[in-house]
């Protein structure tokens, strides 16, 4: 299956926000999003921690983000089969936007590991000026090899 992530305007420009007062240091969270059609998933949302980052290491603080998703599911009327999570995204602040293994291995962790999620996308993105916006995506799913998942940004 070939999955595509919609980018609306408003989630980049928010994004992007973020990336530059996180300036050198690694930031991320969880990724919201809606389905529109089998495979592919406008995100409506996400989270950021920008406390815990380092200038290239990010390990997202669960307690931060499980009170994230309270909010969010409780906004959006707790509606799991239209609104749910995708995944996971961090920045790569002046380095390459491609996973690294460690992402890659954190990624598999979680759909093959005990938690058996059936699939997630890890989103990487970097904005070392206001006018850049680069990102990556990869699809992740229980049993098979990682794929590049292809992204569309709307205005």
């Amino acid at each position: 299956m070939t999955v595509q992530l919609v980018l609306p305007r408003a989630i980049v420009d928010r994004m992007k926000n973020m990336l530059a007062r996180a300036a050198d240091r690694e930031i991320g969270g969880i990724l919201m999003a809606r389905q529109i059609t089998p495979g592919q998933f406008e995100i409506v949302d996400f989270s950021v921690d920008e406390l815990t980052g380092e200038r290239a290491h990010f390990v997202r603080d669960h307690v931060f983000h499980n009170t994230f998703l309270d909010a969010f599911f409780e906004r959006t009327g707790y509606d799991y089969e239209n609104y749910n999570y995708i995944g996971e995204w961090h920045s790569h602040p002046r380095l390459p936007i491609f996973p690294s293994l460690t992402d890659l291995e954190s990624m598999e962790d979680l759909v093959n590991g005990e938690r058996r999620i059936p699939f997630a996308v890890l989103l990487v993105v970097r904005s070392d000026t206001f006018r850049e916006f680069l990102a990556v995506a990869t699809f992740h799913q229980c049993g098979m090899p990682p794929q590049t998942a292809r992204i569309k940004y709307e205005p």
